[in-house]
């Protein structure tokens, strides 16, 4: 087989891989993300919508990293946050095959949290924002 075809034959196979998933990007970029998603609020005592952050999604499957997806007032896809216990980190525990969502990443934070319902212990947010950081900004609302 020519480069050509390989390099075509590669690109349909990866194209059939993303209309064929469930949970595809498209279907992530609007809330509910559906699949094993769930929202977080109907699995530990947590708001629909936190402050700085939106309302999340999650695979309960894929916890306590995640990604968590969030979404602002509209239901739209605005960052996936990983949550990475500070034992993992400190155990230096590798994080391979992490889930993420098919967008332009806008910029990244990394912020430590003491622990709230559902990721009891100490660890870090690492947010990947599709959204610029005013925009960020504005989810405190």
């Amino acid at each position: 087989m020519t480069r050509l075809g390989t390099l075509a034959l590669a690109a349909g196979l990866g194209l059939g891989l993303v209309i064929a998933s469930p949970g595809t990007a498209a279907a992530q970029k609007k809330a509910p993300p559906g699949g094993a998603y769930k929202e977080v609020s109907t699995l530990v005592p947590l708001p629909n919508y936190l402050p700085g952050l939106g309302t999340l999604y999650v695979d309960p499957a894929t916890l306590p990293a995640g990604p968590f997806l969030a979404y602002d007032h509209q239901g739209s896809l605005v960052s996936s946050i990983y949550m990475i216990p500070l034992k993992d980190l400190d155990a230096h525990k590798a994080f391979t095959d992490l889930k993420t969502a098919h967008e332009p990443v806008d910029h990244v934070e990394i912020v430590y949290n003491a622990g709230h319902p559902g990721v009891a212990e100490p660890h870090y947010h690492m947010i990947v924002w599709y959204v610029s950081a005013q925009r960020a900004a504005s989810l405190a609302k």
